[in-house]
């Protein structure tokens, strides 16, 4: 046994001994009560509340509930006044039967903290049943040579009442034979015999007819009468006589009907008929018939299945009678043995369902087991599956707790099936199983989670107002209220940021809109953290990075920056008709307010007056002579250089040049003509002006060659190029926007009316050596560029 124990003990069973009491809280001692049966329903009993030393109102906040074995309810508990009250009117001999006293158990019992007091009630007993025999008439055949004194054993009345409301006297009828003396049984009841008092003579009255009278002792008294017929029979010298005047004997309660119990035996001196016994059972009122008894043979066999739980023991009374009337009587003591026939019986007295997680040891359900059965078979173990965070404990009596080990986690686990197994210690054992299911509550111990740290969002600029443009997701592994998430934009870190009028979130679904249009140009990027909160209390919370990246539109046209289109007179290019093929005449310059792909420009000469003499380079935007110049050249060209991006759809834009031929820098610049009868008006004025300009022509080099020299003079350090940044009325028209280390240019002759001033314009070292650095270039250009004639 000590070896099953210790098993046990490993899978967390409980042993609980029926002697061993274990009480929580609770002293030892019972508060007893008693009453009189048949009560009627509602009377008052005690007030509970007062006598445990409990105030009223810790009933009701507490969860007080009286428990009884079975679920059978006997009594109330009024939690308003603490008044313990009679639930149905009491039977005491339906509840107890013969048992004295007529104890009732029940356990109060305390939820909140669990607590339990243990009470009694007994219930005292009440005159309400009358004697009563089990057969209203008795035949006793009495031989004439019977002497007086003789005695004659007279059947028994039953009384369901008990002590002093149970039979106390028998009384005959009066008569000039027979008077009635009674017995104590070892049982305590009484027993009536008929004695003689006068010999009977057959001849003058061969039968006779008397009342027997039960009485008990209430008050008044209940009585209750059978007829004893008496007839008078010849001569019949001896009675019978058993062997033994009591037999003990044991059985076990399970075996089966029509089992022998007990073979008994009489004998009787007499020959011939008054010498033949037959056996019959002499019935009172503790026997429900659960025996018959041969006759001829005297063997007493079961008859109806016995019962340990309901009556261990039994006295039979079996009078053997002779064929003259003559009778002996002996008494069969039978115990009834137990055997483990019932199973361990488990009532549920509360269930906390749902359990909140997070809670330390806390009590799931409270219980009790019972056992009809006697010794080990009585002795019971409770046990729970091993895989589960709960122990069971021993509490009150044949009372159990079932607390968690410690915090749950519903998010893990969110219910729990809970066999809980009684076994007695019987051989064979014998087992109950109840489930439960224990459900756990959720408490808010999870923040929400985004699905990611970080989100990128991309939003084409020029967008309309309210797009959709994503979503951020969290979730929360809480459930119900403490799992919903609610969205917030948290404030930006860069207060010039004006968030609030760029995006909103949906609070619900975490929904991101754009409120107004995005420009590209304006804003390419921002970012701001998002809020997933919860609903729960405290609510709690996690926060995201949200990255925004506006993405170019083609929305902007190349602009051109060289040659400028300001309103005033045109720029005029001029190359020398000496030009070699791939001379550099200029360099259309141009930027687009877009970018990536938006912002690759490319050119190409869409109008030339003629065609053939010029070309623009794509990728930088450099136009140059396609061939060598002649004299049949015109002097005057005009030139449209289309710019255009790399855009869905392409935006361009276009720049017009004029480019005049000289044969050298001396010659005097000549503007352009607007329109076509302007130049047939100069073409006119040409020879009178050829007179004009040869004059002073030679007048006008000479003053150049002057000023040149005066300049030399004045700025020596000039040829050591200036420090830094280049001028800003230079333009660099390389593929990048800026202008190449090998020619650096004027931006446009200019003039208030085009006649009074110029400026020229020619490369600057064009055949620059290789080893040149890009130092001495800027050196000489910066020298070069500092040439002018007013």
């Amino acid at each position: 046994m000590e070896t099953a124990l210790t098993k046990t003990s490993r899978k967390r069973q409980v042993v609980f001994l029926a002697l061993l009491l274990l009480l929580w809280e609770a002293g030892s001692e019972s508060i007893r009560y008693s009453m009189p049966e048949e009560t009627e329903s509602g009377s008052f009993v005690a007030n509970l509340a007062k006598d445990l030393g409990l105030r009223v109102g810790d009933l009701a906040t507490r969860r007080a509930r009286i428990h009884y074995k079975g679920n059978k309810q006997l009594v109330q508990l009024d939690v308003k006044t603490g008044d313990l009250l009679v639930y149905e009117k009491l039977d005491r001999e339906v509840l107890c039967g013969a048992t004295e006293p007529c104890t009732l158990h029940f356990q109060l019992l305390l939820e909140k903290p669990v607590q339990f007091f243990q009470g009694d009630l007994q219930l005292t007993d009440i005159n309400d049943h009358s004697p009563e025999f089990l057969e209203s008439e008795m035949l006793l055949k009495i031989a004439e040579s019977a002497q007086p004194g003789s005695v004659f054993p007279l059947k028994i009345a039953q009384d369901f009442d008990i002590g002093s409301n149970t039979v106390q006297s028998y009384t005959i009828s009066p008569n000039s034979h027979f008077h009635v003396v009674i017995h104590n049984r070892g049982d305590g009841r009484k027993y009536p015999e008929l004695v003689l008092d006068t010999a009977l003579d057959r001849e003058e009255q061969p039968e006779l007819s008397l009342t027997l009278t039960a009485l008990d002792g209430g008050a008044p008294p209940r009585s209750g009468t059978a007829m004893v017929r008496i007839v008078v029979l010849d001569m019949n010298d001896n009675a019978p006589e058993f062997l033994q005047s009591l037999y003990e004997v044991q059985v076990l309660e399970n075996i089966p009907l029509n089992s022998l119990v007990v073979a008994v035996s009489a004998r009787d001196l007499d020959a011939g008929t008054y010498g033949s016994v037959a056996y019959a059972l002499f019935q009172g009122d503790d026997v429900m018939q659960p025996f018959a008894i041969d006759e001829i043979t005297g063997e007493m066999r079961l008859k109806r299945t016995l019962d340990f739980e309901t009556a261990r023991y039994y006295n039979v009374e079996i009078v053997a009678t002779d064929g003259g009337g003559l009778s002996g009587k002996c008494t069969v003591a039978v115990e009834v043995v137990d055997v483990n026939d019932n199973a361990p019986e488990l009532t549920m007295t509360t269930l906390t369902s749902p359990t909140p997680e997070n809670s330390p040891e806390t009590v799931v359900a409270v219980f009790s087991v019972s056992d009809s059965d006697f010794g080990d078979n009585g002795r019971m173990v409770c046990s729970i599956q091993d895989d589960l965070p709960f122990l069971l404990k021993a509490t009150f009596k044949n009372f159990y707790t079932l607390v968690t080990q410690g915090p749950l986690d519903r998010e893990s686990r969110d219910e729990y099936n809970v066999t809980i197994t009684v076994t007695d210690l019987g051989t064979p054992r014998l087992k109950t199983q109840h489930s439960i299911t224990v459900r756990v509550s959720d408490v808010n111990d999870n923040a929400p989670t985004f699905t990611q740290t970080s989100y990128t969002l991309y939003v084409r600029e020029n967008n309309s107002p309210a797009l959709h443009i994503g979503s951020v997701s969290a979730t929360d592994r809480d459930s119900g209220p403490n799992a919903q998430v609610t969205y917030s934009l948290l404030p930006p870190q860069d207060a010039r940021l004006p968030l609030a009028s760029l995006v909103s979130v949906s609070a619900d679904h975490g929904q991101l809109f754009a409120l107004r249009a995005l420009d590209h140009e304006a804003l390419q990027a921002f970012e701001f953290r998002v809020r997933a909160a919860d609903a729960g209390s405290p609510a709690l919370s996690s926060e995201a990075l949200v990255r925004v990246l506006v993405l170019d539109d083609n929305d902007n046209a190349p602009s051109v920056l060289y040659p400028r289109h300001n309103g005033s007179a045109p720029c005029t290019e001029l190359v020398p008709r000496a030009a070699e093929a791939g001379y550099l005449v200029t360099k259309v310059v141009a930027v687009d307010g877009d970018s990536g792909q938006n912002a690759w420009l490319s050119y190409q000469l869409l109008k030339a007056t003629e065609p053939g003499l010029f070309g623009v380079w794509a990728h930088n935007g450099e136009v140059r002579t396609a061939r060598l110049l002649s004299e049949r050249d015109a002097p005057r060209h005009r030139l449209v250089v289309l710019v255009r991006d790399n855009g869905e759809p392409p935006r361009s834009a276009t720049a017009t040049l004029h480019v005049l031929l000289v044969d050298g820098f001396s010659q005097p610049y000549l503007p352009l003509p607007e329109a076509a009868p302007a130049r047939a008006q100069a073409d006119s004025l040409t020879v009178s002006l050829v007179v004009a300009l040869a004059a002073v022509s030679s007048l006008f080099l000479l003053s150049v060659l002057l000023f040149v020299a005066l300049r030399l003079c004045a700025r020596p350090r000039a040829a050591s190029g200036p420090e830094g940044h280049f001028p800003g009325h230079l333009v660099d028209v390389s593929g990048t926007g800026t202008l190449s280390q090998s020619y650096q240019y004027e931006i446009c002759l200019r003039g208030g009316s085009g006649t009074s001033e110029f400026k020229f314009l020619k490369p600057i070292i064009p055949n620059l050596p290789p080893q040149s650095t890009g130092r001495e270039i800027e050196e000489n250009a910066s020298f070069q560029n500092s040439l002018e004639f007013d």
